[in-house]
């Protein structure tokens, strides 16, 4: 490679480190107090550098909340598709994607928090469109997984598949607003011990 072409990918390679670090600040900033009224100053102040100079990586902070939002979504159905590709049991792609969504968590959780505050008002946006396709999806592959471990005698009949769904969703998700990954528990440990309290319950068992 001539010096040129190595100044060229050198000057490439730091810009995309910039970026990254600055869509890293905008998210923090937008998860903690949200998105709509977070303004473009308030991001540059977090990332320590002059609101102008923001402009010359992103074009709105629209643009921005797009890239945050976009890599998540790719992560999680990445690691989505990994276990369905498997060719696994309904029980175990039912823990499976519970363990990659904490997986995902932990590698996104601003993200996270500013798509469940924010999905509502960003989807009246075109733009932003894909996260009602992505819902649909979402919503399509755990009731496809439940249906299937119901038929195969996994899982209780007896249960709605519906509202098994929307605990799981619900459960699962909204610890993004609390996990953090320098705390007592892994992403890894606590997906484990959700799935303890779901499989087995949190009761001891009798003994007879």
């Amino acid at each position: 490679m001539s010096p040129r072409r190595r100044d060229s990918a050198s000057t490439a390679a730091a810009r995309a480190e910039r970026r990254a670090e600055l869509l890293a600040a905008a998210a923090e900033v937008f998860a903690l107090r949200g998105y709509a009224v977070t303004t473009v100053r308030e991001v540059a102040d977090a990332a320590g550098i002059l609101g102008g100079s923001l402009y010359y990586h992103f074009d709105s902070k629209e643009s921005m909340a797009d890239e945050i939002l976009s890599a998540f979504l790719t992560d999680m159905w990445a690691a989505y598709e990994e276990v369905l590709d498997a060719g696994l049991g309904a029980r175990e792609t039912f823990r499976a994607l519970i363990g990659a969504s904490f997986q995902t968590i932990d590698h996104h959780r601003p993200a996270v928090v500013i798509y469940q505050n924010e999905s509502k008002h960003l989807t009246t946006n075109p733009r932003f469109s894909y996260l009602l396709d992505s819902q649909q999806r979402f919503r399509e592959v755990w009731l496809s997984v439940l249906d299937r471990g119901v038929l195969d005698g996994e899982l209780r009949a007896d249960l709605d598949t519906g509202l098994i769904y929307r605990f799981i969703r619900d459960t699962v998700w909204v610890a993004a607003s609390w996990y953090r990954n320098d705390g007592p528990l892994s992403a890894d440990e606590i997906a484990r011990q959700y799935l303890a309290m779901v499989l087995e319950g949190i009761l001891q068992p009798k003994e007879f």
